[in-house]
């Protein structure tokens, strides 16, 4: 493994200007970078504490090293990193995304004099895991016991598809008659969607003392009362059990029940058609209508 040193010796280029060596370029760190450009990248939020976290072990893949040039070496030496760590390929697309963020609008800013080529690492599909209603009853009754607060939160996410951070940052004026919108977003675009009796009857329930139904609820405690639940319920085991799943739950219950794929990505707020076609294959009741065809066609072949 290359030590600090050596990587700074590497990465402390001067540039040359018109065939003549120009002053050095001021160097600079990735982290560096991060505090002087974050707050205009990203909005507040948990997608901005993610980034944060990404670009932070990103510049300690690198040991700090400054430059004044951004080289494809120095990428490939990053998604190396990652992928020893047990990274998969669509973890390191999430952080190299948020890495050319940050360098696009420094070199812009004059702070980098080159980027590197970025390419999108091919994906998996993988299996999207969501609950069974069976598990959804037991799993939130295990979670309100522990907070009645928290047990309304799991409700309000499963039926309206939102992120965590999006729930915690609702606040009261966000919320009209029987909608809710989300305006502080992943993707940076406001949404709203209509709530079902149970995710109005949640909000109603909370103290209108705070700033929105679901402000004071912290992050971390959530995720730890969440772990100690699935553990009770038996579904301990299962890596995928997180609290995301139950966005991927409302998508999945969307999609089986008929709804177009354009308004279920709509309703969700993905970015891209693609993010919102992994649930598209739950909507296999559409082909049910091509067995009797393969059926007379065995017949006949038969007859």
């Amino acid at each position: 493994m290359l030590q600090n040193t050596q990587i700074n010796s590497i990465y402390k280029l001067d540039y040359q200007l018109g065939g003549m060596k120009g002053r050095a370029t001021q160097l600079t760190s990735l982290r560096t970078l991060l505090g002087r450009h974050v707050d205009v990248l990203w909005e507040p939020g948990s997608h901005k504490y993610n980034v944060s976290s990404f670009i932070g072990e990103l510049d300690e893949v690198l040991f700090g090293a400054e430059f004044s040039e951004f080289t494809d070496e120095m990428l490939d030496t990053l998604i190396s990193a990652l992928r020893k760590r047990g990274n998969s390929n669509a973890t390191i697309n999430r952080k190299m995304a948020a890495l050319s963020k940050l360098l696009r609008k420094a070199h812009k800013m004059g702070d980098v004099q080159s980027l590197p080529e970025f390419k999108r690492l091919k994906e998996k599909a993988g299996r999207i895991r969501f609950l069974e209603p069976e598990e959804e009853t037991r799993l939130f009754e295990a979670i309100s016991e522990k907070s009645d607060l928290y047990g309304r939160f799991c409700i309000f996410l499963i039926d309206t598809g939102a992120r965590l951070g999006e729930g915690i940052g609702l606040r009261w004026q966000d919320l009209n008659r029987d909608r809710a919108t989300f305006w502080l977003t992943k993707s940076g675009k406001s949404r709203s969607v209509p709530l079902t009796e149970r995710a109005a009857a949640a909000i109603q329930a909370s103290e209108r003392t705070r700033r929105g139904p679901f402000t004071n609820i912290i992050q971390a405690k959530f995720r730890a009362a969440w772990n100690e639940a699935k553990q009770e319920v038996g579904l301990g085991s299962e890596p995928d059990v997180v609290p995301h799943i139950l966005r991927h739950t409302c998508a999945s219950r969307l999609v089986q029940g008929g709804i177009d794929i354009r308004r279920v990505q709509t309703w969700l707020g993905h970015q891209t058609l693609q993010m919102t076609m992994r649930y598209a294959h739950l909507a296999s009741g559409d082909l049910d209508i091509c067995v009797p065809i393969l059926e007379r066609a065995a017949r006949a072949k038969t007859a």
